[in-house]
């Protein structure tokens, strides 16, 4: 074995498993195209604010998981951890607000810190879709449909469940917040280290903590849904009645926060039970006061990301694999083979799927492609005079008969 292995928490994306992926992004990107989103890519790497202002500081992406590190400029910068910063890093700094509203949708690997387990990377790849400047709880609805009917396409709507919840507007959660710590003090020693540190800072992150002793304490915390003021129960009340007219199934969460210090008002999950305690499958929500964060007008956004990783092991049975059958170009003398990989360069510049067989002898040529699913060869001989002749063969039949040069370029 080599001494040389990939690092930990990252893994090749061999043939079939990148297959996987660039359908399941295909399947995604054509659906967003009909909703009215148009592609972004930002850099992978951004100044490190964008991510820990933006972030939050108490959140696990940023105080346990982020790859930072000084370049050589002496700049901090950070491998980003999830997309929509960068989205909103760019709105800002390429002056979009004047184009809003802007739905945009992105792709690619994401990186953090966190321990390697199935379905989790330390890189990892999402899509995801950011829609900015609508303030409409129509558009969180425009956003969740557009989820609903990527995970249709991917045929997984039987096997998994949108959970939903609302953080409420400032005012809202400001008053729960402060219910949130008078109830959680007394309990302050009790909690996790890490809940003891977001009882200062972010004390609402103490209700998706995953340690066993701090659920059972929340587990009678009091709840979002009682400090919600007439503003933000209808925004989620619109929200709701919009999925119903959808005919899109939920459940509503009201422990469900999400990891990150962004969000307002609606925030989701589509989830599933069959890839063990990674269950999410895709997530997001509001955020309207992060372009703001970044030194932008304010605007409004939601937006969600869904993790490619765990969809192609979800969905790894129903994609439609991919079945193309070559043109294979055997030859049987060295000017035939010459003429073959001449051959195959034409007929694969008019749009064919064309494999040369360069060694072995003839028999074992016929028998690589048989075994690669060729329906059909060309077969190319040098003639005793010097010329080339030409055949095609059947695989299916079994049949060969003599064709010109010109022919082999229409089969």
């Amino acid at each position: 074995m080599s001494k040389y292995q990939s690092v930990r928490g990252t893994r090749d994306l061999l043939p079939e498993l990148k297959k996987s992926f660039r359908q399941i992004d295909e399947i995604a990107y054509k659906t967003a195209l009909n909703y009215g989103f148009s592609e972004i890519e930002t850099p992978i790497f951004e100044f490190s604010d964008v991510f820990h202002r933006s972030l939050g500081e108490t959140s696990d992406a940023v105080s346990k998981e982020t790859y930072t590190f000084t370049d050589r400029g002496g700049d901090s910068i950070t491998l980003r951890p999830e997309g929509t910063a960068g989205v909103v890093r760019s709105f800002v700094s390429e002056g979009l607000a004047q184009h809003v509203p802007l739905k945009l949708y992105y792709y690619g690997p994401m990186f953090r810190y966190e321990r390697p387990q199935k379905g989790r990377y330390r890189q990892f790849y999402q899509f995801g879709v950011e829609i900015l400047g609508l303030e409409s709880a129509l558009a969180d609805v425009e956003c969740l449909d557009l989820a609903w009917t990527i995970i249709k396409n991917l045929k997984l709507s039987e096997r998994c469940e949108l959970e939903i919840n609302t953080l409420g507007d400032v005012e809202s959660r400001n008053g729960y917040r402060q219910a949130l710590v008078e109830y959680l003090t007394p309990f302050k020693s009790q909690l996790s280290e890490d809940s003891q540190v977001r009882l200062e800072k972010n004390p609402l992150r103490i209700l998706d903590s995953k340690d066993e002793g701090d659920k059972k304490i929340v587990a009678t915390a009091p709840l979002m849904e009682n400090f919600l003021n007439e503003t933000s129960k209808k925004f989620f009340s619109d929200v709701l009645e919009g999925l119903k007219k959808l005919n899109i199934p939920f459940k509503t969460n009201p422990k469900l926060v999400r990891g990150l210090d962004y969000y307002c008002h609606t925030v989701f999950e589509f989830t599933t039970t069959e890839l063990g305690a990674q269950g999410a499958i895709l997530s997001g929500g509001r955020y309207d006061g992060l372009v703001e964060m970044l030194g932008g007008p304010k605007t409004a956004g939601v937006g969600w990301a869904a993790g490619v990783d765990r969809l192609a092991d979800l969905c790894a049975a129903t994609l439609e694999k991919e079945k193309r059958a070559p043109v294979s170009l055997i030859a049987n003398g060295e000017n035939a083979l010459k003429e073959a990989v001449v051959l195959a360069s034409e007929l694969r510049n008019k749009n064919h799927y064309c494999e040369v067989f360069l060694t072995g002898n003839f028999k074992k040529k016929l028998e690589k492609a048989n075994k690669f699913g060729t329906e059909k060869a060309i077969l190319i001989f040098d003639q005793a005079d010097g010329s080339l002749e030409y055949k095609v063969k059947y695989f299916t039949t079994g049949e060969e008969k003599v064709i010109s040069r010109a022919e082999a370029l229409k089969l």
